[in-house]
């Protein structure tokens, strides 16, 4: 009974995010469409012209990257969040906005660096409190494995930047390991979004350590 109340209160919640037609105008001004069983991702014909990608996985409501798109017009972004309802929310935001330069997708990370991203077309990438499955058996869930490293240095630039932050010791050890042993090395920059999310700012106000760095390859 409480899991059917909570899928209802979910499909509520859904539709009162796609109701009105002024949302539905301003969703529709970035949400990447997809049709059918399948769609691609062609980073170069979602916009207008040519300049550096930056890519955040995991965007949730899109607190950060609306805000870098604002900051940084002479560059492109797009938004990938796998949850329909947070992925909806975050395009009616970022349609408001009036951000003419940020994309969003509904999608899972790992098929889109895999298979659908071109080789060094990535300037950046955020990801920002990636969920750490903190249970053994829901290890394999973890977003950062050798292979999805290997996904990522395959589709940065050459003078690419990966920013990543969480607010688990015990998972940033592990993900900075992952990365070094692919290949990534610590870069010298600041991590923006270890400040600026939604969910940096909510730990930082109950004074929870949030563990944040930024890869390079050297190529």
């Amino acid at each position: 009974m409480a899991a059917g109340r909570i899928i209802m209160s979910r499909i509520r919640k859904g539709s009162r995010v796609w109701s009105g037609a002024e949302r539905l105008a301003a969703a529709a001004r970035v949400t990447v469409p997809h049709e059918g069983d399948y769609f691609t991702v062609a980073p170069r014909a979602l916009f207008d012209r040519q300049a550096p990608l930056e890519i955040e996985l995991g965007a949730g409501r899109g607190d950060f990257i609306i805000a870098r798109a604002a900051a940084y017009p002479e560059r492109n972004f797009l938004a990938v969040e796998l949850a329909g309802t947070i992925a909806q929310l975050m395009a009616i935001r970022a349609g408001r906005a009036g951000a003419t330069n940020l994309r969003v997708v509904r999608m899972d990370a790992r098929p889109l660096v895999h298979l659908m991203l071109p080789a060094a077309s990535v300037a950046a990438y955020h990801v920002y409190f990636p969920d750490p499955w903190p249970k053994e058996r829901h290890v394999k869930h973890r977003l950062f494995t050798p292979v999805f490293a290997a996904g990522l240095i395959r589709t940065l630039a050459p003078d690419g930047r990966l920013f990543v932050a969480t607010d688990v010791a015990a998972y940033a050890e592990g993900i900075f390991a992952t990365l070094l042993a692919a290949g990534f090395v610590r870069a010298e920059s600041a991590v923006p979004g270890a400040e600026l999310t939604g969910f940096a700012m909510k730990f930082r106000a109950q004074g929870r350590a949030v563990h944040a760095g930024a890869f390079r390859v050297d190529r």
